[in-house]
């Protein structure tokens, strides 16, 4: 699985917005861009276009002026990690720029198509079940942990 930067900054900069609330409530506290950007450390002027996607697909709210800044539109345990990156990226696995479900095969190779499947369910599987507060709180949840526990997780 490759996660391009713009997903990694997106989840980086809504999980910053998740710590800034309570980690579970939408709290209305506005942080800007530039306190995003130097948290993380990540580039201001690409985080703001970040930040205009996430504000258009319902998953950040903004407001300008001295106040201004934003934060999250629902409560951070209610925003998964899939739904910032469909937001950011679009869908979660393709093929050549398909949906798995529409990648046909031929011969010995017939069944990579199932296995695209099923490694966009397994991926969509973590994904879902993640929200921004797990990740802003470091309480993730017990599938995930066990998966991190396996050695051969981190090869």
């Amino acid at each position: 699985m490759r996660l391009s930067a713009r997903v990694d900054y997106a989840l980086r900069a809504a999980v910053e917005l998740a710590a800034a609330s309570d980690g579970a409530s939408a709290g209305r506290r506005a942080v800007t861009a530039e306190q995003i950007a130097r948290a993380q450390e990540i580039p201001p002027k690409f985080l703001e276009s970040i930040l205009l996607q996430l504000r258009r697909g319902g998953v950040v709210n903004a407001q300008r002026g001295p106040e201004g800044g934003y934060w999250l539109a629902r409560p951070a345990d209610e925003i998964s990690l899939a739904e910032v990156i469909r937001v950011v990226d679009g869908p979660l696995a393709h093929v050549r720029g398909q949906p798995p479900e529409d990648v046909g095969y031929r011969g010995a190779a017939a069944a990579l198509q199932e296995v695209w499947i099923a490694l966009r369910a397994s991926e969509r599987e973590i994904l879902e079940l993640v929200t921004l507060a797990d990740v802003a709180t470091g309480k993730l949840p017990q599938r995930v942990r066990d998966l991190v526990a396996d050695p051969r997780a981190w090869t």
